[in-house]
């Protein structure tokens, strides 16, 4: 948890991009030879002066050093694993949204989209999330089942992903759902129209005003557009950042009725 603080403290600096704060860098993350700064400032220097009007990503550069992560101290079961990683990213103070995961879908075509949304459920049957099934997302689940979520906790330095099947959740449990929601999300969930083009905000707030007039008298219902998903694992995957890019990677693959456990080059 002191990670969480420490990380927080020296972030602010690693998003400028002079000379004196490059070194000031170094001081923090000084776990290179002398001479690889040394060519690390000149790239610095010459991207500034061939781009100015780009910043030098190539420059910004930390060492990972909060934890590792060994084949011992895994769960043996990866929702076990996840469990206790999603733990301990919701008591981080530098992580505000512990459930925001990328969801990556594809259509029929291969063509990949991404977006960020937020976990609403987990258990051995797999992963829940709800959204709009005119949405882009649904759409391409629709036509292709295979999906990835990953999450990523910066200040813990830990990536999880999890690559698996998507389908329809029950409309019971999507009710249920639905009716836990505060009465705002739920206006918002009747007045977005979602990946469809807007004309302009104006509309959007329009449509929710009168919805929030249609349904002032009673309860909120369940579109006939929205639905959640119940994401079945395949394979999940555990990163854990380290110093100088030796990253701790371990899969675990589902083998018959049990999950192996694997170490991955970083």
């Amino acid at each position: 948890m002191g990670g969480c603080a420490t990380m927080l403290s020296v972030k602010k600096a690693d998003r400028k991009n002079d000379s004196s704060t490059f070194f000031c860098q170094k001081l923090f993350y000084g776990f290179l030879h002398d001479d690889a700064w040394v060519m690390i400032h000149d790239m610095h220097i010459q991207g500034k002066q061939e781009r100015p009007d780009l910043l030098d990503v190539a420059s910004w550069r930390r060492n990972y050093l909060q934890d590792e992560l060994r084949r011992s101290n895994l769960h043996p079961t990866p929702l076990g694993q996840f469990h206790t990683w999603l733990g301990e990213a919701e008591r981080c103070p530098g992580i505000l949204e512990s459930t925001a995961m990328v969801l990556s879908t594809a259509s029929s075509q291969g063509e990949v989209s991404s977006r960020v949304v937020l976990l609403k459920g987990y258990d051995e049957h797999g992963f829940r999330f709800f959204t709009n099934t005119g949405s882009r997302k649904a759409a391409q689940i629709a036509s292709n089942a295979s999906v990835s979520l990953l999450f990523f906790w910066e200040a813990l330095e830990r990536q999880v992903q999890i690559n698996g099947k998507a389908s329809l959740l029950p409309r019971s449990e999507t009710e249920a759902y639905f009716a836990s929601r505060p009465q705002g999300s739920r206006i918002g969930a009747w007045a977005s129209r979602q990946s469809e083009v807007l004309p302009d905000r104006e509309t959007l707030d329009r449509r929710a005003e009168e919805l929030t007039e249609r349904f002032a008298e009673g309860e909120v219902p369940t579109p006939e557009f929205w639905s959640g998903y119940l994401v079945v694992p395949q394979t999940y995957e555990f990163w854990q950042g380290r110093a100088n890019r030796l990253h701790d990677r371990f899969r675990y693959r589902i083998s018959g009725d049990r999950w192996t456990i694997e170490r991955l080059n970083p």
